[in-house]
């Protein structure tokens, strides 16, 4: 199969589809690979380096979309991007369509299989390509949130970790997931004081364990998520329903009883976000301030970490994609898991939560929901 990578053209992404490594595993099965000259700069991979692993170098993206028979990338297509899909594509990169209806519209229209990352199970109900990224975001939040905390960035002035004498911020966690588990370490390695709510009490039990009782677990109810925003200094979001648009977990009105100057960062951001008053921003222009809380959503916060995110995620994605090289769509006839990846296929939405998060018809090709 001709596989194509394109450079991301995400504002402030700087991670690549396929670094130098995994093309050759690629071209080892006796693929062609091709991409996009620079395509890997960001994240510290040389034209050179792909050459070297037996790729062919695009002068641009359109060359890449023209040649390629599935396309390898990192973020959700843009315009321009989706427009070049054709029936013939085989689409492979996060899409996350339920709070994105623009680019819906666009994969219905161009005919193209489109196979989710952030959708694709595996045996015990995970979400093994989600995972890596969600790991990178959770950490990278608690960075945020400490930076955004001080007083020159719009934050109340308060050190996360504190100092003999002077308390660290309370952190309050919503999610006790990947994004959840992985923020509350970070905050926790920081001295904060740090509460996740839950509800799973599995899960619950797992976190106590996990932290040995350092890390504070409250089952989430309306009630616990009200008490615990209105003590916090920081609020991280890390909850998610596969392929659905995030549940609004804060609303308007509660912003005006949280401490001035708290900050609120919303990991949950790619699926619609779960504050009422999130909207997506970027690493170049990363927070506003509603009624005095601080407001960090930036869209795709491990592109800040492209060369450790980079290759974080194609550990995940690569079996999927080789699979996917070697046998095409015919692949998600021999894997249930890959194929609840699929999104979009020949104009119909293929996966349930997308399409009710859209109010559009659900078509299930391969079986895999029966």
């Amino acid at each position: 199969m001709r596989v194509g990578v394109p450079k991301e053209i995400k504002p402030g992404e700087h991670r690549v589809g396929l670094p130098p490594t995994a093309v050759r595993e690629y071209v080892a099965r006796g693929h062609q690979v091709l991409v996009e000259t620079t395509a890997g700069t960001g994240a510290g991979y040389s034209d050179e380096a792909y050459v070297k692993a037996g790729a062919s170098i695009a002068p641009d993206a359109a060359a890449v979309f023209a040649q390629s028979d599935m396309i390898v990338k990192v973020k959700e297509p843009q315009k321009v991007e989706w427009e070049r899909l054709e029936p013939r594509h085989i689409l492979f990169t996060y899409l996350h369509l339920a709070p994105d209806p623009a680019q819906t519209e666009g994969l219905i229209a161009s005919g193209c299989a489109a196979i989710a990352y952030e959708t694709v199970t595996d045996a015990k109900g995970g979400l093994p390509l989600l995972a890596p990224m969600s790991e990178v975001a959770g950490r990278i939040a608690v960075f945020s949130a400490a930076e955004t905390l001080l007083k020159h960035n719009g934050g109340m002035g308060l050190l996360l970790c504190g100092v003999p004498g002077v308390p660290p911020a309370r952190v309050a966690v919503l999610g006790g997931g990947v994004v959840g588990m992985n923020a509350a370490r970070m905050a926790m390695g920081l001295n904060a004081e740090v509460v996740v709510l839950e509800r799973s009490i599995p899960r619950m039990r797992e976190l106590d364990d996990i932290f040995m009782g350092r890390v504070l677990t409250r089952y989430s109810t309306l009630d616990a998520i009200e008490e615990e925003i209105l003590k916090a200094d920081v609020v991280i979001g890390a909850v998610l329903t596969a392929g659905a648009a995030a549940p609004k977990l804060i609303k308007r009105e509660d912003l005006v009883r949280m401490k001035p100057g708290s900050v609120l960062v919303d990991v949950s951001i790619d699926q619609g976000g779960c504050f009422e008053t999130s909207h997506p921003t970027t690493h170049a222009e990363p927070t506003y301030t509603v009624d005095g809380v601080v407001h960090y959503c930036v869209a795709n916060m491990p592109g800040a970490a492209p060369r450790t995110s980079s290759e974080a995620l194609v550990h995940a994605t690569l079996p999927f994609g080789l699979a996917l090289a070697d046998h095409g769509l015919d692949a998600l006839k021999r894997d249930k898991h890959l194929a609840k990846g699929l999104n979009v296929l020949g104009g119909q939405l293929t996966h349930p939560a997308v399409a009710e998060a859209l109010g559009k018809p659900f078509v299930d090709p391969y079986g895999a929901w029966a």
